[in-house]
């Protein structure tokens, strides 16, 4: 399973951005507009990491101008931890989460509408910033709908929301599809409408499409084990770590 995923984050990046190798490591550098990526461990190396390879890394991020980041599976690349500590980064562990067999059923949010949104939808552009307002950034950055739309045609993203009876969107989030692998992302619900099962509902409208499109591993990253205990009404059960390192 880990395996998997491991083949599956190396993959999903590869759709907007190019590959710069740095040995046991792997820099994805997003190419045109959109939102900058991150270094991980090189597909199949599960060794240790030299300090000095992390160090070459952040400085082609600096170089880059984009942040000074690295994600990872602990349990998959157990060498790395060390030596990203060493140059000064700080780690954040996250319960990294798989779904297995049909999720549980969750109650529909009374007085809402949850369901796909395409790229021509009218919710598209509410959809894509619910989930902005939920983490903070009150206006998603200039074309994101735009990009949204174009990963939508494509078949790269497939983006769920919970609309409102004048059809806005409240609560939203994506899943991306590679192969028979997703991974449920960027769920969020505005402040305002928190405590009403929105997000949950969303998650479940996007592991449903998942599944009948043939998706047969889906799996996400919750921010801490609260979080967690919330995706394990769905089904969801942690089978690992997912680390993430910035400046």
């Amino acid at each position: 399973m880990l395996t998997r995923i491991e083949t599956y984050y190396d993959a999903v990046p590869r759709s907007s951005a190019r590959a710069e190798e740095f040995g046991p490591l792997t820099l994805f550098v997003q190419e045109g507009k959109g939102w900058p990526y991150y270094a991980r461990p090189a597909l199949g190396h599960a060794g240790e990491v030299p300090v000095a390879a992390v160090e070459k890394v952040r400085a082609r991020q600096r170089e880059l101008g984009v942040p000074e980041a690295f994600e990872w599976v602990a349990e998959t690349a157990p060498g790395l931890r060390a030596a990203v500590e060493a140059t000064g980064l700080t780690v954040h562990e996250h319960p990294l989460m798989v779904l297995e067999g049909a999720p549980l059923p969750v109650p529909e949010p009374e007085g809402f509408t949850v369901r796909l949104v395409g790229a021509d939808d009218p919710a598209l552009e509410s959809a894509v910033a619910a989930p902005s307002a939920a983490f903070g950034a009150p206006v998603p950055p200039p074309g994101t709908a735009a990009r949204i739309a174009d990963r939508i045609t494509a078949g790269l993203t497939r983006l769920a929301a919970a609309l409102d009876g004048t059809g806005n969107a409240l609560a939203a989030g994506q899943h991306q599809p590679v192969g028979a692998v997703s991974e449920v992302v960027g769920v969020g619900t505005v402040p305002t409408a928190r405590r009403q099962g929105l997000g949950l509902a969303v998650t479940a409208a996007l592991v449903a499409d998942a599944r009948a499109h043939g998706t047969e591993l889906v799996f996400l990253t919750a921010s801490d084990a609260d979080v967690a205990r919330l995706y394990g009404r769905l089904g969801f059960r942690t089978v690992a770590t997912a680390l993430i390192a910035e400046a």
